[in-house]
């Protein structure tokens, strides 16, 4: 793994980009004399300039079979590179000088999102075209070769991501992005455009945009960076007007990251208010409890570095490389780190929510999925996981839990059974169904939002609402509870008039469980960022799930 900042940086099927591949070419055709000068330029005037690489003959034998590993070159494709070269009778594919250097261009530019052009085999590339008119048949026809795979690279890892979540994840419910590979290469060639290739291919989320500034930020900085102030981590949280020695190395942290402007002086040891500001200011924009308390996860954050912020921005460009490219015209996004929920209509957000989400033992998972219907008064039927670790427990331990809960119990024939009934300690309880009625102690309160998923997730209202003035917000059993879920179900009914807001207070007042088809194509995602640009500015959510740092491992394994 690269040991220093410089050398750190190392998600619609093809008919879909086919329109902005043609209005990108027609927005490029430059004469090439109008073009920068490119690796294989060189400044003496009469030098060889070379278009075709190899021959037909000289390709074919490096094939079949070609190695995955050439001259010291790791060849990421090398089966595809046997198909396809094999197809076309092993005629070369980089016959002409602009589309090698686009592409190398295309290659050095991979850093701006984050990826490491040596992925692509940029220093066997400037070397052997820079020097092309040096090399001999079998080095040019190798260089052919090398090409294509860096092109299937690079394009593979900006549709889908250079690591693959489902096998990082347990649980990962969101479809790769598909790509033809081939049927890219083959576009870019014949539109003798390989830029637009690639360029249609880079994920075009608003979030992605914003963390690209934000790699060009936090590179700066954590290059600059020099012997941050570290604060103790021993010690009790620091309250109001409290005094504590480590507040002097508290100013001087956050004046190295621009919270503090004031004096700092070291026999000044108490937390005073203009102090407490600065601190909340700060808490605000990095996810943490914006109560003013010195405590344990702030000083952590406070000690957390700028190559770490760095690192956390990398990771977070490859997961939106993860994420669908196209989220929908119309869309809900639930941010599980973030504890945030959008409504997006073509493009705008129309709607944010606060939400709550899975603990660290029942996470959120990350999936995408579609709404149908919506239920108002909603019965909750238990979780198999709740099921067995708190219901049955509890059933066990209080007789009278059941009804104190409201809870209605089925067995596996639908049978209504009452609780004196069931023999707890039989193992067949654990068949059975539990469900709470409706009613002002139902955790799903007065509507749920249904997305049918092999997850049993969904987004509903809570009769806990205070819950929602928390800023760290992950303490549900995986389902997102949404503040002002009311608000979000009108919006998903506002294209059927019948549903008004007097039709809807009878439903609600009724007291009956009503279901009601959304007939809006509305997509719901639940994804996880830690990191984005908002307004200008980076921001950074807790990483609550601590996944970053074993993204970022594996980003840098090699």
């Amino acid at each position: 793994m690269p040991p220093k900042v410089l050398n750190l940086l190392f998600p619609m099927k093809f008919f879909k980009f086919l329109m902005l591949f043609i209005f990108m070419v027609f927005i490029s055709c430059a004469d090439d004399k109008d073009r920068e000068p490119g690796i294989e330029t060189t400044k003496e005037e009469g030098a060889e300039v070379i278009e075709k690489l190899a021959s037909a003959e000289l390709i074919a034998k490096k094939f079949p079979g070609i190695s995955n590993s050439v001259s010291n070159v790791n060849l990421q494709h090398s089966s595809l590179l046997d198909s396809i070269y094999s197809k076309r009778n092993y005629t070369p594919i980089w016959t002409e000088r602009a589309m090698r250097e686009d592409l190398y261009r295309s290659i050095e530019r991979a850093s701006e999102d984050g990826l490491d052009p040596e992925d692509y085999h940029l220093s066997y590339l400037t070397n052997s075209l820079a020097n092309l008119s040096e090399l001999n048949d079998g080095e040019r026809s190798l260089t052919e070769i090398i090409l294509t795979d860096a092109f299937f690279a690079l394009a593979s890892d900006y549709n889908s991501g250079k690591l693959n979540p489902a096998e990082i994840y347990d649980i990962w419910g969101v479809e790769s992005n598909k790509i033809d590979l081939p049927g890219l290469l083959n576009y870019g060639v014949q539109k003798k455009n390989i830029i637009a290739a690639i360029d249609s291919v880079i994920p075009k989320h608003e979030v992605y945009k914003g963390l690209k500034r934000s790699l060009k930020e936090y590179l700066k900085l954590a290059e600059n960076e020099e012997n941050p102030t570290f604060i103790s981590e021993k010690g009790e949280s620091i309250k109001a007007d409290e005094k504590d020695e480590r507040i002097p190395n508290i100013k001087r942290r956050l004046k190295e990251l621009g919270y503090w402007d004031k004096e700092i002086v070291d026999s000044a040891t108490v937390y005073e208010e203009s102090l407490q500001e600065a601190v909340k200011e700060y808490q605000e924009k990095y996810g943490i409890e914006t109560d003013g308390v010195i405590g344990a996860g702030t000083i952590e954050t406070l000690n957390t570095t700028y190559q770490k912020r760095l690192e956390q921005i990398l990771v977070n460009l490859e997961r939106w490389r993860w994420y669908p490219k196209d989220l929908g015209d119309e869309h809900i996004v639930v941010n599980i780190a973030n504890y945030r929920l959008h409504f997006v209509r073509d493009g705008d957000t129309v709607a944010s929510h606060r939400t709550m989400v899975g603990t660290e033992a029942r996470k959120t998972p990350i999936f995408s999925d579609e709404v149908e219907h919506i239920v108002y008064n909603p019965t909750w039927t238990i979780p198999p996981t709740i099921k067995s670790k708190d219901v049955i427990p509890s059933a066990k331990r209080d007789p009278n839990y059941i009804s104190k809960k409201n809870y209605s119990i089925f067995d596996r024939s639908g049978k209504r059974l009452s609780a004196n009934e069931v023999d707890w300690s039989s193992p067949e309880v654990k068949g059975y169904t539990f469900r709470q009625e409706a009613g002002p102690a139902n955790p799903l309160g007065l509507v749920k939002i249904i997305y049918p998923n092999k997850y049993m997730i969904y987004l509903h209202d809570t009769p806990s609402k205070s819950l929602f003035d928390k800023n760290l917000r992950a303490q549900s059993s995986g389902c997102v509870r949404v503040q002002n879920a009311l608000e979000l179900a009108k919006m998903l009914l506002s294209d059927q008039p019948k549903y008004d807001d007097e039709k809807i207070r009878e439903i609600l007042d009724s007291g009956k469980t009503t279901t009601i088809k959304v007939t809006q194509k509305v997509k719901v995602h639940h994804l996880y960022w830690t990191a984005w640009n908002e307004n200008g500015s980076t921001r950074f959510a807790e990483d609550i799930y601590k996944r970053d740092a074993a993204i970022y491992k594996l980003l840098t394994k090699n």
